[in-house]
């Protein structure tokens, strides 16, 4: 199999629906680390550093980044364990250990946020103690023809579903509506702020923004919530993209159909990630919002990791043919997790570089 080189130049162009490429190009917003291991211990021979100190992550770093780079990506989004400390810290309501693994679960009924005493108690980060290193390191060492995708960290809506639990967040709104009032602007601020020390960094492309407000029937919460008290600060943090001449995609989960003309027109996003076939496959929302906005993703996660190999292939050409052009990106619908068959993944890749436009 062979892969291109990365061209970040075209890719932005693509996704900004300015040109349809010489080739189709990839994206992603995760790919989890045992796959990235997997790849470059078993298909290139590398030896995979483990991050445990400094020294160690900027090793971690240079290997992600060579990693790809060979498999012909363009732009790189780090998330989780690779952001370091880089990553804003919102304290979740559970932690527990599992296996030697750290594993975070979030409370349904409550969490930390219950009235006023506890809005004031809670340790709310602070934008000027986030550190900035792991993203002007990755800018230092990152290829010319390469890109970086920024996220610092979890949605507004989801720290905010995270600090209150989802069940008591739907009585707080009814019951103490300016608390999640205050609430929501505080993550607001804090994330807008840690941003405008992100933004100018080198070789940042764009915002690459995570937000789940949605499942597979409808939004989690009515839509008027969110253009209420969420959608102002992803166009705040999208009116930062464009002031900087840089990117705003939104990563949401779910059916968001009903905010969609608000994300598209108010908002002013760039481009939509995530996109499950059950929900609305992604040939659909290209031929519905394609004249709009770009579009990263659309291989259904489900298929990406169950469908034989034959089938995988139709299935991925059935996408490229419906949705190759100027505004598409191709990639998972979601990410590459780690139950996610390596060679699935590679077959995605095969498919979309080998597809004529």
């Amino acid at each position: 199999m062979k892969f291109p080189e990365p061209n970040i130049e075209e890719f932005k162009k693509v996704l900004k629906r300015e040109k349809k490429g010489e080739r189709i190009h990839i994206a992603e917003l995760h790919i989890d680390k045992e796959t990235l291991k997997y790849l470059w211990e078993n298909f290139w021979g590398e030896n995979w550093i483990e991050p445990v100190d400094c020294e160690t992550q900027k090793g971690t770093l240079k290997n992600i980044i060579s990693l790809y780079n060979k498999i012909g990506f363009d732009a790189i989004r780090l998330s989780g364990e690779f952001r370091f400390s880089s990553n804003l810290i919102f304290n979740l309501p559970k932690r527990e250990m599992k296996e030697g693994l750290k594993r975070i679960w979030i409370e349904e009924k409550t969490g930390y946020i219950k009235n006023w005493e506890d809005f004031k108690r809670y340790p709310w980060p602070s934008p000027e103690k986030v550190d900035t290193w792991v993203f002007e390191y990755l800018s230092e060492i990152l290829p010319e023809n390469m890109g970086i995708f920024l996220c610092i960290s979890y949605g507004i809506f989801e720290i905010l579903m995270f600090l209150f639990g989802f069940e008591n967040l739907c009585f707080q709104i009814y019951d103490n509506e300016e608390l999640v009032k205050r609430s929501a602007e505080k993550i607001g601020e804090i994330i807008y702020e840690s941003y405008k020390k992100f933004i100018k960094i080198e070789k940042i492309i764009g915002i690459f923004q995570g937000d789940d407000m949605g499942f597979k029937t409808q939004t989690l919460l009515p839509p008027e919530f969110f253009k209420k008290y969420i959608l102002p600060w992803h166009k705040r943090i999208s009116e930062l993209c464009h002031e900087n001449n840089k990117i705003y995609v939104l990563h949401s989960c779910g059916n968001i159909e009903p905010l969609m003309d608000f994300l598209i027109e108010e908002v002013k996003i760039d481009a939509k990630h995530s996109f499950e076939d059950e929900i609305m496959p992604v040939w659909d929302f290209k031929e519905k919002y394609g004249d709009k906005i770009g579009i990263i993703g659309g291989v259904d996660v489900g298929k990406l990791c169950s469908l034989k190999e034959n089938e995988l292939r139709y299935y991925i050409r059935k996408i490229l043919e419906k949705c190759a052009g100027p505004g598409y990106i191709l990639g998972s619908g979601n990410s590459i997790a780690n139950y996610v068959p390596p060679e699935n993944f590679l077959i995605m890749l095969e498919e979309g570089y080998s597809f004529k436009i």
